[in-house]
């Protein structure tokens, strides 16, 4: 029985919904695509039109997957401050489970705790729109967005 489905989102674009009920720490899928390295996939991106939208998701090892290259429907997950699924690191493969039971219909979430380049110096390209009551109002990570906070506050 499919648990997930992907259409059009409230919150950006695409989102994953759930087709049924979905419990606190049950594994909902795998995050799927190309495994390669962080130099071929910004290669990659480089050349395509929209390089701001990427599926890349960061192994601890170094290496990427590039949901965006044979990738499933994971590849759709939005960001929310306040997620309802977290991304698990097993042997070098992402697994997306449920941190809270979810409702049928209701869409799955992660935090992206983006991390981006040194040379950043706003916070707009990586504004959050998930409209949760304790949106930080960015996509990055605790420590990137403090980072890029003090760089704003300098300039």
């Amino acid at each position: 029985m499919k648990r997930v489905s992907v259409r059009r989102s409230p919150i950006h674009g695409k989102g994953v919904f759930a087709l049924c009920p979905l419990s606190r720490g049950e594994r909902v899928f795998e995050y799927r695509g190309l495994v390669t390295s962080w130099q071929e996939a910004s290669r990659h991106y480089a050349r395509r039109d929209e390089e701001n939208h990427t599926f890349l998701f960061g192994l601890s090892d170094g290496r990427v997957i590039d949901g965006g290259r044979g990738g499933n429907g994971a590849r759709w997950l939005n960001h929310a401050c306040t997620a309802n699924c977290e991304a698990v690191e097993e042997g070098g493969r992402v697994y997306i489970e449920a941190i809270r039971n979810i409702a049928p219909g209701e869409e799955l979430f992660i935090d992206y705790a983006l991390e981006v380049p040194s040379k950043t110096k706003s916070l707009s390209e990586y504004v959050c729109r998930c409209g949760t009551r304790r949106c930080r109002g960015t996509m990055l990570g605790r420590a990137w967005r403090d980072r890029v906070r003090a760089i704003d506050r300098s300039a």
